[in-house]
């Protein structure tokens, strides 16, 4: 998360940046990472809008993050919209148009290609 906190932070005030918090990839009770598991990582999948956010709050603790987050709901409008799942990087461009669509994640989580998206975007607007 450093490289994204410094990427929101060289464009305060120009770009807002978000996350979204969506279902667990690695649920007690589904796929489970070990590793998760002794970094103190261990959720079961929440099945309520409330779980969902108490969940994040918890890991945007424990992961430091210093940007807003928000709540895909239950349904996981957000996610199958997106297609976000584990997690992806996106840039929405003014008039809502996606702007860039970063690869799926872990490996496809690349900072660098949305600091090159956001400065395209940033010159084509002018």
């Amino acid at each position: 998360m450093g490289a994204l906190h410094e990427l929101a932070r060289q464009h305060e005030g120009r770009v807002d940046f978000a996350v979204v918090y969506i279902y667990e990839a690695h649920p007690e009770n589904g796929w489970v990472v070990t590793m998760n598991r002794h970094q103190g990582i261990a959720f079961d999948q929440p099945q309520s809008d409330s779980a969902r956010e108490a969940v994040a709050e918890t890991c945007a603790i424990r992961l430091e993050i210093r940007l807003p987050v928000v709540i895909d709901p239950i349904d996981n409008r957000i996610a199958s919209a997106y297609g976000a799942l584990p997690d992806r990087l996106y840039l929405i461009g003014k008039g809502g148009h996606v702007a860039f669509q970063g690869e799926p994640g872990p490996w496809g989580f690349r900072v660098e290609d949305l600091a090159a998206a956001i400065d395209a975007e940033l010159e084509r607007i002018g």
